[in-house]
């Protein structure tokens, strides 16, 4: 018993290691910018950049409407599926996991091809329509994850009788799904749309190619024409998510104590 606790320590500290070294390392280059001393000019660079923060504020804008948009498809078509239609269950994973197959390249070319300013619907001819592309985009790349952590949400309640109660008490099914189950699921729904938010950010094929303003494109760019920035940003990209899993954890704690009834 021993021995093998202390393989898995061995185990564990040598994925520390290669997972801590390589950050320490790029931390420390992203403070060589002045030479012979460590500073923290390449932050200060890219904190004075009006790019940075106008990317940056562009992708969590279309963030924002990429989560409202996956919850409005997602709970109502997971709540239905489990409550109604538990048959279709195989299916609706099936679908949801196409995303992690097709790659963007081939998601973006299909939406130029339909949606160009020739076609019935020309969203690429206008801004707006561009970002509802774009917004449709990264909400189907997202899908896998978002529909995963509503579902695991969903098997944390009782679905049909908390919903069997509110049709006796006369609630509607708007009321069901916004007042009973949204409640219920609020952090499986925040973990996904934490997930859809990091995709968003660092998503540029999709968003190069229909020539969103969006932080991927950025990042390349700045990747490309500078040494010490990307280093930088990467510590910055790396801290946001590790704040949207510390909050994930943090919710978490909230979450109610139903048992499981499948």
């Amino acid at each position: 018993m021993k021995q093998n606790r202390l393989w898995a320590w061995i185990i564990i500290a040598l994925a520390a290691i290669y997972f801590i070294v390589p950050l320490i390392a790029t931390f420390i280059f992203s403070l060589r910018m002045r030479r012979g001393v460590l500073s923290f000019d390449s932050y200060v660079s890219v904190f004075s950049d009006p790019r940075f923060f106008s990317s940056f504020g562009y992708s969590l804008g279309i963030g924002a409407f990429t989560i409202v948009l996956g919850v409005l498809v997602v709970v109502p078509a997971v709540y239905y599926v489990r409550l109604r239609m538990p048959w279709l269950r195989p299916v609706m994973e099936f679908v949801t996991l196409l995303p992690l197959v097709i790659p963007a390249l081939v998601l973006v070319y299909g939406y130029i091809r339909l949606y160009n300013s020739s076609s019935w619907i020309p969203f690429t001819g206008s801004v707006i329509g561009t970002d509802i592309l774009l917004i449709c985009a990264c909400m189907t790349l997202a899908l896998p994850y978002m529909y995963r952590a509503v579902d695991t949400g969903m098997r944390t309640i009782d679905i049909n009788t908390l919903t069997e109660a509110a049709q006796i008490l006369g609630a509607s099914q708007w009321t069901i799904l916004s007042r009973i189950v949204f409640p219920n699921i609020f952090v499986a729904v925040l973990s996904g749309a934490f997930l859809t938010l990091a995709i968003v950010i660092g998503e540029f094929t999709i968003a190069s190619l229909l020539n969103r303003p969006t932080f991927g494109p950025y990042l390349v760019t700045v990747g490309t024409n500078r040494a010490y920035e990307p280093s930088a940003l990467a510590i910055i990209s790396l801290l946001v998510t590790w704040g949207a899993m510390g909050m994930i954890q943090l919710l978490a704690r909230f979450a109610p104590k139903t048992a499981r009834k499948d």
